[in-house]
C-alpha cells in the first residue's frame, strides 16, 4: 500500500514538472532573446481553406511567411510562427476558431475572409488589442471608428459599388435590380450601391436577396420574380463559391439573351482567375457578362510571384486570384511593422484582462484570452507603413482604407475575358491604366469617361436600353379625362379603345414606334357631366392609382415635381379672349402712323438739317444769302420741302451735298413707312376692346372666366394674385358665349383666360365673334404623364420627336383640330404705330453726319480767319506811320462781332483778298532786298 502511495506521489511530481516545462516553453514562444528581439513571434491566419478565396490565399500566406523567415534583413533573426485556423464557411465555426486563435497569444491575425466573422471577431480584437489584417472582408460597414483594430488590406466594396454606379450612369441606365446574398457582405454592399446610384440620379428598383447556402429552388423563384420586372440590369453581388448557380438558373430561364445586362462584382473574376482557362460549360453560362476585378499593376514583384506560384507544392489551384496577392502583402505588411516595433520596445508582453479576471468559474475557459500590451503601438505602425507590394503601393488613408482603389472592367466572351477599361476613384472610367493617370490632375468629368465597346448577352454590340415592359400580364392603366367640352381633343367612344380624339391618336402613333409591345387599357377619368380636375388626375397617377395619364394634360412646374412628363406634343399657353368691336374712322387718322415722340423727333431733324445745310452753304451759295428775314424763310422752306424732294435751292459745297444726301435717304424711308402704316390703318379692319391683355385684367376688378378643370384657375389665383371671387368657372362652350355677351355688368365676364388650343377651337366654332387680346403670357405644352422614373416617359419622348420630324404629328393635328382660323383677330392701332425705336439708328447716322460736317466747316473757317488776320497785321505794320500798338491791345480788338462778320462774308471774296495781300507783301519784300545793292 505504501508503495502505491509512493508511486502516486512520484507520478504527480512528474506531471507537475512537465506542466511547468510546457508552461515555460509556451511562454518563451513570444519571449525576447539576448538582443531584445524574440526568437519567434506567433501570428494567426483565419480563413476557409476549401473556398475559392482560401485555395488561393493559403499558399500565398505560407509563401509569404517562408519568404519573410528566409529574409535576414526584415526581422533580423526573429521567425514568424504561423497558426492557421479553418473557418469551414460557417459563421459559428469561424467564431469559435477565431476565439481559439486569440487564446494562443498571437500578436496579429491575417484574415478573416468572411465579413460576418470579421464583425464578430473585431469586438474581441478590440478588447485584446490584437490587430486584424483582413485580405477578404470587403463589407463597407467594417469601419475604423467602430472597429479600430480591424485593418482592411484589400479594397473596400464601398469603392466597387461606386464603380458600378459609374458604369450604370455611363451607359445611361436609370434602374437596376440587385441580386445578393443575404448576409453582412451582401446587404451592406448593396446598401452602398443604392447611395452611389442616387448620386447618379438612378436607383435600385428591386432588391432580390437569397439565403446563403439555400436550395437552388430559392434561386429559381427569385429569378422568375425579377424576370417579371421592368429593369433588365442585374447587379450580382454574391459569394464566389455559389455565384455560378445564379447564371446557371438564368441561362435555363432564358435570361442570358439580348436585352439583358449582367454586372458581377469581383467574386466572378476571383473564381475565373483561379483556373488556367474557363471551362466551356462555365463560359457558356456567362457570355456577355461585365465583371469587376481588383486592379493590381504589372510589376517585377508580381511577375516573380507568378513564377514562384508554379513551383509551390501545397497549392490547390493552377492560378491565383487577386486575394492571393492581398494575402501575401498582408504578411509582409505585418512583418515590416513588427520589425519597426522590435526596434522601439524591449519585449513583447501579454497581460490578463481585468474584465475576464472578475468573471465567475462558468466562463473560466475565456481567461486564456490575454491583452497584447504592445497592440496599440503595433497598430499605429501598421497604419503608417508605406511600401510597394504585389498589389502596388501599400499605404492607408485617414479612414484606414488603401489609397488608390481601382478596378479592371472585364467583359466575358468566348473562352476568356477582355478588358474594357479601368475604374478608379481618381479618374473614374478610363481606357488608360490608373497608374498612368495618378501623375496627372484628377478628372472625373462626363466627357473624360471612356470604355471600349462591349459585347452584350446575345452577342450584340448595341447598348441595351436596360428595361422592357413588365412581363406580368398586367396592361398599363391609363387614365383619360372624360371631357364634356372640346370633344375633338379627347372624348369617350364606342370603339374598341373606348376613347378617341387628337390626344389618343398621338399616343397610339407614338406607342407604335416603340421597339416593344405596350399592353394598355384606357380608363375614363370623370363623370362625363363636367370636365375633371386635371390636378387630381395628375395626383392619382403619382399615387399609383394609374400608371399614366393620356390627354390634354398641361405641363406645369407643380406637376413635374410629382410625375414625369413626355416631350410636349402640343404647344400651349394662356391667352385672353374678350368681346371686340370695330373701331370707327377718325378725322385725325393721318396722325396715327407715328407716335408723338416720332413726330417730334422728325420735326426737329427737319429743322436741324435745314439749319446745317444753310450754315454749310451760306458762304459759297448765293441762294442761301440775303437779308436775315429771307435767310430764315429759306431755312424753313428748304427743311420741309425735302419731305417731298421739291427743294429748289441747289447745294454747291461738298459737305452740304453729303448731309443732304443722307437726309434724303432718311426722308425716303420715313415716307415709305408712313405710307405703309397709314394704308394699313385705313384699309385693314381694326378691332378694339377695352381689355388690352392680362395686365388690364389684373388692374381691373371685373370677373374673369376660366374653363372648368383647367390649371388656369390656380395660376390666376396663386401666381397672379387675382382674387378668387373674381373667377368664374365655365363648364361649356355655350357658357363661354353667354358670359362674354352679357359682360361684367350683365352678370357675365369681361374676358376669358384659357389655353391657346382651346381658344382657337372656340373662336372657330363661334364664327369669330370674339378675339384674343394681348399676347400669350405663358409658355407650356401638353404631355403624357407617367409615374416618377418611368422609362416609358423617355422612350415616348423620343417617339414624339420622330412623329414631329416625319410630319405625322402635323397630320394628326390637321385631322382633329384643323379649323378655319379667325383672320380678324384684334389688331390695336397702337400695335401698328411706328415708334422712335424703329428709326433711332437712321436719326443717329444723320446726326453724326451733321456734327462731322459742322466740325470740318468750322475748322476750315478758323484756318481762313487766322490766315486772313495774319496777312492784315503784316500789311498794317509795313504801311503804318505811327508806332504799332501792343499785342494786348491788338487782341482786345478781336471781338466776336468781327468773327461773325468774317463768317458772314463770301468765301471767294475772303480768299481773293488773302491772295492779293499775300502777293503785295511779296513784292514789297523784293523791293526792300534790292535797295542796298543799287
Amino acid at each position: 500500500m505504501k508503495a502505491c502511495i509512493h508511486m502516486m506521489k512520484i507520478l504527480i511530481f512528474l506531471i507537475s514538472c512537465m506542466w511547468v516545462i510546457l508552461g515555460v516553453l509556451g511562454a518563451n514562444g513570444n519571449s525576447s532573446g539576448g538582443s531584445n528581439r524574440p526568437k519567434n513571434v506567433s501570428i494567426g491566419a483565419l480563413f476557409t481553406y476549401n473556398s475559392v478565396i482560401g485555395r488561393s490565399a493559403r499558399p500565398a500566406i505560407l509563401a509569404a511567411v517562408e519568404d519573410v523567415n528566409s529574409d535576414t534583413t526584415i526581422l533580423k533573426g526573429t521567425k514568424l510562427n504561423l497558426i492557421m485556423q479553418d473557418t469551414n464557411c460557417s459563421g459559428f465555426v469561424g467564431t469559435i476558431e477565431a476565439m481559439q486563435l486569440m487564446g494562443r497569444e498571437v500578436v496579429a491575425a491575417i484574415g478573416p475572409q468572411s465579413s460576418g466573422i470579421a464583425h464578430v471577431i473585431s469586438h474581441v480584437v478590440n478588447e485584446l488589442h490584437v490587430p486584424l489584417l483582413s485580405f477578404g472582408a470587403t463589407d463597407p460597414t467594417l469601419s475604423s471608428l467602430q472597429y479600430p483594430y480591424f485593418l482592411r488590406t484589400t479594397t473596400s466594396d464601398y469603392f466597387q459599388m461606386y464603380a458600378i454606379a459609374d458604369l450604370v450612369s455611363y451607359f445611361g441606365w436609370r434602374e437596376v435590380v440587385a441580386i445578393f446574398v443575404d448576409d453582412d457582405y451582401g446587404r451592406n454592399g448593396i446598401s452602398i450601391l443604392g447611395d452611389a446610384l442616387a448620386k447618379k440620379r438612378a436607383k435600385i428598383s428591386y432588391k432580390a436577396a437569397f439565403t446563403p447556402g439555400g436550395p437552388e429552388s430559392d434561386i429559381d423563384n427569385l429569378l422568375v420574380g425579377v424576370n417579371l420586372l421592368e429593369s433588365r440590369i442585374f447587379i450580382v453581388h454574391v459569394n464566389p463559391d455559389s455565384g455560378l448557380n445564379i447564371f446557371s438558373t438564368a441561362k435555363r430561364l432564358g435570361m442570358m439573351g439580348a436585352s439583358y445586362v449582367w454586372i458581377a462584382t469581383d467574386w466572378l473574376p476571383s473564381l475565373l482567375d483561379s483556373s488556367y482557362m474557363i471551362e466551356p460549360n462555365t463560359a457558356d453560362l456567362i457570355q456577355g457578362v461585365i465583371a469587376l476585378r481588383h486592379h493590381t499593376p504589372d510589376s517585377d514583384l508580381k511577375t516573380r510571384f507568378s513564377s514562384k506560384w508554379e513551383s509551390l507544392k501545397n497549392k490547390e489551384t493552377v492560378k491565383f486570384n487577386s486575394y492571393a496577392l492581398y494575402a501575401y502583402d498582408s504578411v509582409w505588411l505585418l512583418a515590416r511593422a513588427l520589425d519597426a516595433l522590435f526596434n522601439s520596445i524591449d519585449a513583447i508582453t501579454f497581460s490578463a484582462d481585468p474584465k475576464l479576471r472578475d468573471m465567475n468559474e462558468s466562463v473560466l475557459h475565456f481567461q486564456s484570452l490575454r491583452i497584447f500590451d504592445q497592440g496599440p503601438k503595433l497598430l499605429q505602425i501598421l497604419t503608417s507603413t508605406n511600401f510597394t507590394g504585389l498589389t502596388g503601393q501599400i499605404q492607408f488613408d485617414s479612414e484606414k482604407n488603401l489609397i488608390h482603389p481601382a478596378y479592371d472592367i472585364l467583359n466575358i466572351g468566348g473562352s476568356g475575358s477582355r478588358r474594357l477599361g479601368y475604374w478608379s476613384n481618381y479618374s473614374g472610367l478610363s481606357i488608360v491604366p490608373p497608374d498612368t493617370l495618378y501623375t496627372k490632375p484628377p478628372n472625373t468629368s462626363a466627357s473624360s469617361q471612356n470604355l471600349y465597346s462591349v459585347i452584350w448577352p446575345g452577342e450584340t454590340t448595341k447598348i441595351p436600353k436596360g428595361w422592357v415592359f413588365p412581363n406580368n400580364g398586367k396592361p398599363l392603366r391609363i387614365a383619360v379625362p372624360y371631357r364634356v367640352t372640346y370633344l375633338d381633343v379627347v372624348t369617350k367612344d364606342k370603339g374598341p379603345l373606348g376613347v378617341k380624339g387628337y390626344c389618343i391618336d398621338v399616343f397610339e402613333a407614338a406607342v407604335a414606334l416603340l421597339p416593344y409591345a405596350v399592353p394598355h387599357q384606357y380608363i375614363l377619368y370623370g363623370d362625363g357631366k363636367r370636365n375633371p380636375s386635371f390636378n387630381n388626375l395628375v395626383n392619382d397617377v403619382a399615387e399609383n392609382k394609374y400608371d399614366a395619364a393620356v390627354g390634354d394634360v398641361t405641363i406645369t412646374t407643380t406637376r413635374t415635381r410629382i410625375v414625369d412628363f413626355t416631350q410636349p406634343y402640343m404647344e400651349s399657353g394662356l391667352v385672353v379672349v374678350a368681346p371686340v368691336k370695330e373701331s370707327k374712322s377718325s378725322p385725325w387718322a393721318f396722325l396715327k402712323p407715328f407716335t408723338w415722340q416720332m413726330w417730334g423727333v422728325t420735326g426737329i431733324f427737319f429743322l436741324l438739317v435745314g439749319a446745317v445745310v444753310w450754315i454749310l452753304e451760306h458762304r459759297t451759295n448765293t441762294e442761301f444769302r440775303g437779308p436775315p428775314r429771307q435767310q430764315l424763310i429759306t431755312i424753313f422752306w428748304f427743311s420741309f420741302s425735302t419731305m417731298f424732294f421739291s427743294h429748289r435751292e441747289n447745294t454747291v459745297s461738298a459737305l452740304g451735298r453729303l448731309v443732304l444726301l443722307l437726309w434724303l435717304f432718311v426722308v425716303l424711308i420715313i415716307n415709305s413707312s408712313y405710307t405703309a402704316s397709314l394704308t394699313s390703318i385705313l384699309t385693314v379692319q381694326q378691332l378694339t376692346s377695352r381689355i388690352q391683355g392680362i395686365d388690364t385684367l389684373i388692374s381691373s376688378s371685373d370677373p374673369i372666366g376660366v374653363q372648368d378643370g383647367s390649371f388656369a384657375y390656380n395660376y390666376l389665383r396663386d401666381e397672379l394674385s387675382i382674387a378668387e371671387s373674381r373667377l368664374r368657372v365655365l363648364k361649356t362652350q355655350d357658357e363661354y358665349v353667354n358670359a362674354l355677351q352679357r359682360g361684367p355688368n350683365g352678370g357675365g365676364v369681361a374676358a376669358i383666360v384659357d389655353e391657346l388650343p382651346y381658344i382657337e377651337l372656340f373662336l372657330a366654332s363661334t364664327n369669330c365673334q370674339f378675339s384674343t387680346v394681348g399676347r400669350e403670357f405663358t409658355k407650356s405644352g401638353w404631355g403624357f404623364a407617367f409615374q416618377r422614373d418611368s422609362p416609358l416617359a423617355i422612350d415616348l419622348s423620343t417617339a414624339i420627336l420622330q412623329l414631329s420630324e416625319n410630319g405625322e404629328l402635323q397630320r394628326i393635328h390637321d385631322k382633329w383640330l384643323n379649323r378655319n382660323a379667325c383672320s380678324n383677330q384684334m389688331n390695336p392701332i397702337d400695335a401698328s404705330r411706328l415708334s422712335l425705336s424703329s428709326f433711332w439708328g437712321l436719326f443717329l447716322i444723320c446726326g453724326v453726319a451733321c456734327s462731322l460736317a459742322l466740325t470740318v466747316f468750322f475748322c476750315r473757317v478758323c484756318w481762313q480767319y487766322s490766315r486772313y488776320h495774319a496777312e492784315v497785321n503784316e500789311h498794317d505794320i509795313e504801311q503804318a506811320e505811327t508806332p504799332r500798338p501792343s499785342k494786348r491791345s491788338i487782341r482786345a480788338t478781336k471781338s466776336f462781332k468781327d468773327i461773325m462778320v468774317f463768317v458772314d462774308r463770301r468765301e471767294d471774296e475772303i480768299m481773293d483778298k488773302i491772295r492779293r495781300k499775300s502777293g503785295d507783301s511779296k513784292m514789297q519784300h523784293g523791293q526792300v532786298s534790292d535797295g542796298p545793292s543799287s
